[in-house]
């Protein structure tokens, strides 16, 4: 039997969301645009699906536009929010996605202005620093809620007063955070906000963007009326009504102190064993997520050591090009390359069990002496 603790990466199917899948698959295949009776039965899907989906952030269902994922969520937002003419001023972090920081890059290659505010040592940005960057021009700031490799929260309620009051289109790529910490739209200020349906036990494929009534943006796609003008294109009704389902399931979070307990104990453990550093331990952080730097271990080594053992976990590495690369993220937080590669991210989910933790845990105490690097 497997122990899959990688579920930043990805969750898998609740039985709820799959049951919901397997119905509107068979059942529901009319046009949701379209007038007759299949067509409207598709509508109340979807319509109660952006409704689940806007009550998890807070948000009213007419406000919350469906789309393929996060990475679109985030490349709508964000080109969306700076007009084609002209040149801005764009504020983000160095700890950003590569779905907010190559729109962001893109940007800046033609002709924006962008500022990109480092972390600290705990993976937190500093909002006074964010702050500090913000300009008259300033027409964007986008920024993550929780770090998808560390789980650190970031304080986008703090830098979401300050552009709400300066008129600044602040966008918030909260993929990671949905349904693990509790958040509304209006505690952040944020305008625009993304989520993606696959973080929560629901498809891949599916996601969302919040529009914050009132905020002027330009339209990423052309082609149809869906989504009140902002994402054109045949609704895909069956994931839309399996997000709702997950977001209705995530709305309840009597799991995540469960997943902390969990999540500490492996930390525990891990340090009895060798010499480690917890990332993020010291600021708020992610119920479900750990990630740790054992000192002198191949992290890419101890990933395929323990998927050998039957344990899904991941790197903070990227391969590009057949080469292992430390992290980014990592290194923007001031960890040498050494030690990024000698990192290891383990993320929890709902349906993780204590049996399973102290299996991996087992496995970890075995496997890791072996990881050494010579």
């Amino acid at each position: 039997m497997r122990i899959y603790l990688d579920n930043n990466a990805t969750t898998p199917l609740h039985p709820e969301v799959l049951r919901s899948l397997e119905v509107n698959f068979r059942d529901v295949f009319g046009n949701a645009s379209s007038i007759h009776q299949e067509g409207q039965t598709a509508r109340r899907l979807i319509e109660d699906a952006r409704e689940s989906v806007g009550r998890l952030i807070g948000a009213a269902s007419r406000d919350i536009v469906f789309t393929s994922g996060g990475t679109e969520s985030n490349n709508a937002a964000i080109f969306g929010a700076v007009a084609a003419a002209g040149r801005h001023h764009i504020v983000t972090t160095q700890i950003e996605h590569p779905s907010v920081a190559e729109p962001v890059a893109e940007l800046e290659r033609l002709g924006h202005e962008v500022v990109r505010v480092a972390a600290a040592r705990s993976g937190r940005v500093d909002a006074g620093r964010i702050v500090e960057a913000l300009r008259p021009d300033t027409r964007l700031v986008a920024m993550m809620l929780a770090n998808n490799e560390t789980g650190v929260l970031q304080p986008v309620a703090e830098v979401g007063r300050v552009c709400r009051e300066r008129g600044i289109h602040l966008h918030c790529d909260a993929v990671q955070a949905a349904g693990k910490v509790a958040f509304s739209v209006e505690s952040l200020g944020c305008d625009t906000l993304s989520l993606s349906a696959h973080k929560m036990h629901a498809p891949k494929g599916i996601g969302a963007l919040y529009v914050r009534r009132g905020v002027a943006m330009s339209t990423h796609m052309f082609g149809g009326a869906q989504e009140r003008r902002r994402r054109p294109g045949t609704e895909n009704v069956p994931l839309a009504a399996a997000f709702g389902v997950a977001a209705k399931l995530a709305a309840d979070g009597s799991w995540r102190d469960g997943a902390a307990a969990l999540r500490d104990r492996l930390e525990s453990e891990m340090a009895n064993l060798i010499e480690i550093t917890v990332n993020g331990a010291d600021v708020p952080r992610l119920p479900n997520t750990s990630n740790i730097t054992f000192r002198g271990i191949d992290g890419e080594g101890l990933v395929i050591a323990l998927d050998l053992k039957g344990v899904a976990v991941s790197t903070g590495s990227a391969c590009s090009s057949g080469r292992v690369e430390p992290s980014p993220i990592l290194l923007a937080m001031g960890l040498t390359p050494e030690e990024a590669k000698s990192t290891v991210r383990f993320s929890l989910s709902r349906f993780t069990t204590a049996p399973e933790i102290t299996s991996a845990i087992e496995v970890l105490k075995e496997v890791v002496p072996r990881c050494a690097v010579r």
